[in-house]
């Protein structure tokens, strides 16, 4: 890994400074708006516009996030510039799944649309991948049809906990409760009852991970 000295470190933020400024007048949001969105004043907003101070990549993806564009993005012509690589980003990057299937008690993780770059910080061991939610079932949990989202791969969750669930081999996003042998699947909208799942269905409908966190709908 390269270890950036002073010149590189102020280039490095100057070229991710300006990139946040240019996705921030392609939105029309001003440094307060973006501010709001992200929890910080506005003076901070314009320092990091200007490179003045350092931004680590929990904020960049704050940032990225609140302005509706990829991490990669904000990055454009930084590490490059640099020659930096995504692994010296503290960088992984993950699939995109549209659909999952299960075969010799195997997952197969299948259309996979494309791949994120995902800050190392958001993991905690495990595997993890991206689907994309689907319908309005979950806007209650803020989650909206298209949104991007980050799944810890993993065959249970706690009850009440929302999980990536697999339903005739398309990942579904439910809030899951779990009664006398019996799954049930909670939708976060009014407008649709309960699925309820025994034993016996479960070549049907499986959980195939946890929701860690709602990226982005772009």
């Amino acid at each position: 890994m390269r270890i950036l000295g002073g010149n590189d470190s102020k280039l490095f933020y100057l070229v991710v400074g300006k990139n946040i400024k240019k996705y921030r007048d392609i939105r029309n949001f001003s440094l307060q708006v973006l501010a709001e969105k992200i929890g910080l004043t506005k003076k901070t907003i314009q320092r990091y516009e200007t490179g003045e101070i350092k931004i680590d990549m929990d904020r960049i993806s704050d940032i990225a996030n609140a302005l509706n564009v990829r991490i990669d993005s904000l990055l454009e012509g930084a590490y490059e510039f640099l020659g930096l690589s995504v692994n010296d980003l503290q960088m992984v990057s993950l699939p995109i799944v549209g659909k999952v299937s299960c075969g010799a008690g195997a997952l197969a993780l299948e259309e996979i649309e494309g791949y994120e770059q995902t800050p190392k910080s958001w993991l905690n061991g495990g595997e993890y991948f991206y689907t994309r939610a689907q319908g309005d079932s979950m806007i209650n949990a803020r989650i909206h049809d298209g949104d991007l989202v980050l799944i810890r791969k993993q065959s249970d969750v706690d009850d009440g906990e929302i999980a990536a669930v697999v339903i005739d081999d398309h990942i579904f996003l439910k809030r899951v409760y779990k009664r006398d042998g019996t799954i049930i699947l909670q939708s976060e909208n009014n407008l649709y009852p309960p699925k309820v799942y025994n034993s016996n269905d479960v070549g049907t409908c499986f959980i195939v991970g946890k929701l860690k966190k709602v990226v982005v709908n772009y």
